[in-house]
């Protein structure tokens, strides 16, 4: 499907070009996705350096400045010291006319192991042919997260380079190798370079997330932010037995089952006073995104094997997992928890559970009415334990106005590349990388996917689809026209 822009000739060129180097693409892909560059493993860390190397050459044969930005070494909980992997910041273009887009990826991956249930091995990319003839899989790890999308973009301007075109922005490059660990020093260097590499930007693009469905593409304007807690309540300094003490003290782990059995209601609502107070409010504009978004309720059932959604709406579900927050308890520290009996009654118990903020919540306030209520419901209890609330962790959440340029722009090649326009959608989890880019530079940040629902980033038989790839390609492509057009 083409439009019939005044580039439509120029369109038609450069995506034949791509079509008739399909298989070039998916080789470069096999050689990046054969680096176990796993960034979690402290033995694969060589791994990942080489990866950052593979990569810098990419670039530097597109004839961009490549820098490799050294950020020293990290320490692991056990005590060993690891060099962490350079940050790769790249440019090419330098045209005053040309507006500068800034592409983030990583090429690092999370870990994977042929026996944790792969059909085939996890670092040798295979093509199957998917249930449906026309769809064509490449399984391997990092295929879609983020090796896949970081080639399509490298590839999408090495088009430009091999049909000897005029390019039409200026490109910047950051990519790293330490994302699926925390992307360790990246903030750091942001800053130091936000003067400098950053100055001239005008855009910046993440590529490292999947649409919403198997077949219609989505762009992504949000994500939630997440706050960690934990709540620890403790009696003494030793574990004590049933038989001896049951019934005449106060247990610490019947506090915290009170404690965290106060936070949501059985309909998911969050019991914390004030904690609805500064949600942002949801406008007709907004509510009108969500009628045509492609999304089947059935599948998503299906998919996590549950019987039954709190909601029974599409808008509904989507509401609560975008953009109204969320309580979640996952687990409980100190107590016994391996099969058979053990009646024992522990002296210290953690609770631990985070809520998965959205704009306009602020992390302070948010820890202060965890703590004003947990306090509350302890006093409550007239127990003589010791009761201490923290905030270990607390990240911001990310939004995106979708009547941006850079939307606009990537809105319209995602219909000439894919015949319809995309959903807007956000992001349940968190994405500190967007945000973190956003409140450094304060330059516009989009998040532009071409993986599919279905590729199962970070499981077993992760995957990307040869029609997602390339046409990825295709699309990265296009947007570089419009952007140019729009700009």
């Amino acid at each position: 499907v083409m439009s019939s822009s005044s580039s439509s000739a120029l369109e038609v060129e450069i995506f034949q070009y791509i079509d008739a180097h399909q298989s070039d693409l998916i080789k470069d892909l096999k050689e990046w996705v054969a680096v176990e560059s796993d960034s979690v493993q402290p033995h694969l860390r060589k791994e990942v350096m080489r990866m950052m190397e593979l990569a810098a050459d990419r670039l530097a044969a597109l004839g961009a400045t490549v820098n490799l930005v050294n950020l020293g070494s990290h320490q692991l909980p056990d005590g060993q010291v690891l060099p962490l992997p350079s940050v790769i910041l790249g440019e090419l273009g330098k045209d005053p006319q040309n507006p500068t887009v800034c592409f983030y990826g990583h090429v690092d991956v999370q870990p994977a192991k042929k026996e944790d249930g792969w059909n085939t091995d996890p670092y040798t990319l295979t093509e199957i042919d998917g249930v449906h003839l026309f769809i064509r899989n490449l399984y391997g790890r990092g295929a879609t997260d983020n090796k896949g999308p970081v080639l399509a973009w490298v590839n999408a301007v090495k088009t430009f380079r091999a049909l000897k075109l005029a390019m039409p922005v200026n490109f910047k490059f950051v990519i790293e190798g330490m994302e699926e660990a925390g992307s360790l020093g990246l903030e750091k260097l942001l800053e130091e370079e936000n003067q400098c590499f950053f100055s001239d930007v005008d855009y910046i693009v993440i590529s490292d997330n999947l649409w919403l469905s198997n077949k219609k593409p989505a762009l992504i304007y949000g994500s939630r932010g997440n706050a960690c807690f934990f709540v620890e309540v403790e009696c003494g300094s030793k574990d004590l037995h049933s038989g001896t003490f049951g019934g005449i003290i106060h247990e610490p782990l019947l506090d915290l089952v009170a404690l965290l059995d106060s936070l949501v209601d059985s309909t998911g609502r969050i019991r914390i006073p004030g904690i609805y107070d500064s949600v942002a409010a949801l406008t007709e504009e907004e509510e009108k995104l969500y009628e045509s978004i492609e999304f089947d309720l059935e599948e998503h059932r299906n998919n996590c094997g549950v019987k039954k959604f709190l909601y029974g709406t599409k808008e509904e579900i989507l509401l609560h997992l975008w953009r109204y927050p969320s309580l979640s308890i996952h687990g409980i520290e100190g107590a016994f928890h391996e099969p058979g009996i053990k009646t024992v009654i522990p002296a210290k118990v953690i609770g631990k559970f985070s809520i998965r903020q959205v704009p306009h919540m602020d992390l302070s306030v948010v820890e202060q009415q965890v703590v004003e209520h947990l306090e509350g419901v302890f006093s409550k209890r007239n127990s003589p334990n010791k009761l201490k609330v923290s905030m270990p962790l607390g990240a911001k959440p990310w939004l995106a106005d979708v009547n941006d340029l850079l939307y606009k722009a990537a809105r319209k090649a995602i219909r000439t590349v894919f015949g319809e326009d995309p959903d807007f959608i956000r992001d349940g989890s968190t994405i500190p990388v967007a945000r973190m880019f956003q409140t450094i530079t304060q330059k516009s940040v989009m998040m532009l996917p071409i993986g599919a629902a279905d590729d199962g980033e970070h499981s077993q038989k992760e995957k990307i689809s040869r029609h997602n790839y390339i046409e990825g390609t295709k699309l990265f492509a296009s947007f570089f026209l419009e952007i140019s057009k729009l700009h």
